[in-house]
């Protein structure tokens, strides 16, 4: 034992050719230990002042900004039942297929021929109208006709009161002369009675100045009869026209009241071949709507209604479609204390599903499997799940995003913020400090300005 206890074991162990010995026993072999540690804590200072970006992560779903991108419901405005089906649930179609065909179910319209007879209808009303406006067109022509009756009846009557009046006129001055006649006759025939009575004259010539004198008288009568008889027919035609007047005041009212009622009737009937035109393009727009055809292209999904002959009612949908030509976008939802750093135009990464990715948060362009976006709209009202709906379109700086995106697929946004120090980002996160507030800058050099 005590010759165990000197014995040279390194120097044996040396001597040895047993590899276990070389392998325990290192008494005299400098440790490395040191140096590693030395290595590594200089490694993690220098790490500790390398950039890192500070990101804000939320969860989004892929959609469109354009709202006509978007998955629409095809619904039906009038009601109706299935006759034939055109397609099948996942068929793609083009704008303008015909989906679905739909037959009538409202007795107002089983008519066949109902566009026919209404059209029968229309030009039987156009007819009337043209035979209106024809009584209407006579009415005037028969007006125009009485108006120069009139002034010709009314010239014929103020000559023939011109001619009354020259003979009114001619017996007063015969009367007149008469008149004058007879009072020569009156002292004739008195000086005469004197000189009978004297007996200055016979009584032959005292008789022949009383005939004369009573011829006289009688020729006055006569005269006078013919003023009043003369006077009396002047009454006469002025009465005529006054009569004349009257009369044809009343047939040219009359026409004029045929014209105008006739117009009334046109236009009375105009108005129902607007309502009868329109009825028409009703029952004619009516009849396109029996087919449902595609607004825009693309696959068609969710076909509500199912077989044959079942029953639709006014705006119900019958099939969703999905646009084949669609610019996609991510919404993501945001935390109320994260809102503030968000802003238009600001970067995001994501990540989406079904895409493999190795990700670096602190350096986002080192990551591998990301797609660049922009902040295009930040909603302002909150969401019913409590956090803030935010846009983001596809960055056309960077690369194209997959072709094969659908809608609804999931996506991570990592929106990146102010570059800062490792050794900041940590004390921030012990802290519990939100990340630095920042708008990204609208020139065309540094992407991002810190305020």
């Amino acid at each position: 034992m005590k010759n165990f206890i000197i014995a040279d074991i390194e120097h044996q162990a040396e001597q040895s050719a047993l590899g276990s010995f070389k392998k325990v026993y290192k008494i005299e072999k400098q440790n490395q230990i040191k140096k590693w540690l030395w290595g590594i804590l200089i490694i993690l200072v220098l790490v500790m002042f390398l950039p890192w970006t500070q990101n804000i992560r939320a969860k989004g779903a892929i959609t469109t900004i354009r709202q006509e991108q978007r998955p629409q419901e095809i619904n039906t405005i009038i009601a109706g039942r299935v006759l034939k089906w055109y397609i099948k649930e996942g068929d793609f179609v083009k704008e303008g297929d015909t989906i679905l065909q739909l037959g009538e179910v409202k007795v107002d319209y089983f008519d066949p021929q109902l566009l026919r007879r209404t059209q029968q209808q229309i030009d039987a009303k156009q007819q009337s109208i043209e035979g209106y406006k024809s009584k209407a067109g006579t009415a005037q022509t028969q007006t125009a006709a009485l108006l120069q009756m009139q002034v010709l009846k009314m010239q014929s009557l103020d000559n023939k009161l011109q001619q009354q009046q020259l003979k009114v006129a001619s017996d007063s001055a015969d009367l007149i002369a008469v008149t004058n006649e007879l009072s020569i006759y009156k002292r004739q025939i008195d000086a005469a009675k004197i000189m009978l009575d004297s007996g200055a004259i016979s009584l032959v010539e005292f008789e022949k100045r009383r005939a004369n004198y009573q011829n006289g008288s009688a020729k006055k009568t006569s005269i006078e009869n013919k003023l009043a008889q003369n006077k009396q027919e002047l009454t006469i035609l002025r009465i005529e026209k006054n009569s004349t007047v009257q009369e044809y005041t009343d047939k040219i009212s009359k026409a004029e009241g045929d014209k105008f009622s006739s117009i009334s009737a046109a236009a009375s009937t105009e108005a129902d071949v607007s309502k009868l035109q329109n009825t028409y393009a009703s029952y004619d727009a009516r009849n396109k709507l029996y087919y449902i055809r595609a607004p825009q292209s693309g696959q068609v999904i969710k076909a509500k209604v199912a077989g044959l002959g079942e029953m639709v009612k006014e705006g119900e949908m019958i099939v969703e479609i999905v646009p084949q030509e669609i610019e996609y976008a991510v919404e993501m939802f945001v935390e109320p204390m994260d809102l503030p750093l968000i802003n238009i135009g600001q970067k995001v990464r994501f990540v989406f599903d079904g895409f493999p990715a190795i990700v670096f948060s602190g350096w986002p362009k080192n990551s591998f499997g990301t797609f660049g976006g922009k902040v295009s709209a930040v909603e302002t009202s909150v969401s019913s799940n409590g956090k803030f709906r935010v846009l983001v379109a596809e960055d056309p700086e960077e690369k194209k995003w997959p072709t094969q995106l659908k809608m609804g697929g999931g996506a991570t946004g990592i929106s990146l913020l102010k570059n800062v120090s490792v050794y900041y980002e940590l004390w921030r996160n012990i802290n519990g400090f939100p990340p630095d507030y920042y708008k990204p800058s609208k020139s065309g050099g540094d992407k991002k300005k810190d305020y």
